[in-house]
């Protein structure tokens, strides 16, 4: 597509040489894409892509891989080798960080040394770990240190320990992935962490998955079961407690708009026919999904967004809307 550098992309990978020897020497090797990447392989892909500058982020399965103190070692090796690149090419690269999730003491020691000293973009989450969503309590004190920092979190879906029970002959990434973001932004409304952290900007992978086809019934069931006996004595929902009497399907849908989606994977008019009834367009961002996503992909998801997109609203997505959440690439 040769196009001039403008674009901002919040959903573009890296694979730093400390993260692709450690996932080569673990188990999962044999049974796991290592795409090849380096700082100049990134560049010729955005600017072959008309992208300016690149948020890059881990994929799976992220940094912990079975040992709480290799992770911990992990996640700073990867932190520091991406802040090196930024460091050398600002004006083109940002960088999420990466955490030893679960280790909740560990992360939060690490996102604290990522923003504060590294002066990283912000963090990478992913929607589940060992099956436990974003949103549960037992992710508040990582939160605390996030929303302290008015933290930019972007979310990307995970392989669930339950998905190997899913018996179908397809990948987990062709339809598994959605359902997974799908849920973790369900838990962060629901379980009320969103009110309880309101600085945290969370972006969510791949247009929120599913979650803005189902918008309308997350809505209207939470007012008309959910708020009232015996389902909000039954299943004690936060968001329904902390709001008695005032429950209402705005009430949800409120939440839902507070979040920003990418659009990659998540070009077409499908998608954007349901999005567009649950976000503003100024929270839609774009993403690509480099190199995960093959170069033609990123070619399909570039032409799908020239016809998706009204004329107005193209260049905040391309470019407009990321500068609010990333100023430093005016």
């Amino acid at each position: 597509m040769a196009q001039a550098p403008h674009r901002i992309d919040v959903h573009f990978h890296s694979v730093p040489s400390a993260y692709a020897r450690a996932l080569a020497e673990s188990a999962l090797g044999p049974h796991i894409r290592i795409p090849d990447w380096s700082p100049d392989l990134a560049l010729k892909t955005m600017d072959a892509n008309g992208i300016h500058a690149a948020i890059t982020s881990l994929s799976v399965p992220g940094c912990h891989l079975g040992d709480d103190a290799k992770a911990r070692n992990l996640s700073r090796a990867v932190n520091e080798e991406c802040a090196e690149f930024v460091g050398k090419n600002p004006a083109r690269f940002g960088a999420f960080a990466t955490l030893p999730i679960p280790d909740m003491d560990g992360a939060c020691a690490e996102a604290i040394h990522a923003l504060d000293t590294l002066k990283l973009d912000g963090v990478g989450l992913l929607a589940n770990y060992n099956g436990v969503y974003l949103g549960d309590p037992s992710f508040d004190p990582l939160f605390e240190v996030l929303n302290a920092r008015k933290a930019v979190v972007a979310i990307h879906p995970n392989n669930h320990p339950a998905g190997n029970q899913i018996h179908l002959r397809v990948p987990g990434f062709l339809m598994e992935y959605l359902f997974d973001t799908t849920r973790a932004a369900a838990n962060l409304v629901f379980s009320g962490a969103m009110d309880r952290y309101p600085d945290i900007k969370f972006i969510l992978s791949h247009a929120g998955g599913t979650l803005p086809f189902i918008s309308w019934r997350l809505a209207e069931i939470s007012e008309r079961q959910l708020a009232v006996s015996p389902f909000k004595e039954r299943f004690q929902i936060p968001l329904i407690a902390d709001n008695a009497g005032h429950v209402n399907r705005d009430l949800v849908l409120s939440r839902l708009r507070r979040f920003y989606y990418d659009t990659a994977l998540a070009a077409g008019p499908q998608t954007f026919g349901a999005l567009r009834q649950v976000a503003d367009p100024d929270r839609f961002l774009f993403g690509s999904d480099w190199p995960y996503c093959p170069t033609e992909m990123g070619d399909d998801m570039v032409k799908s967004l020239d016809v998706t997109l009204d004329a107005s609203e193209k260049p905040a997505v391309d470019r407009g809307n990321a500068l609010k959440l990333f100023p430093r690439f005016a």
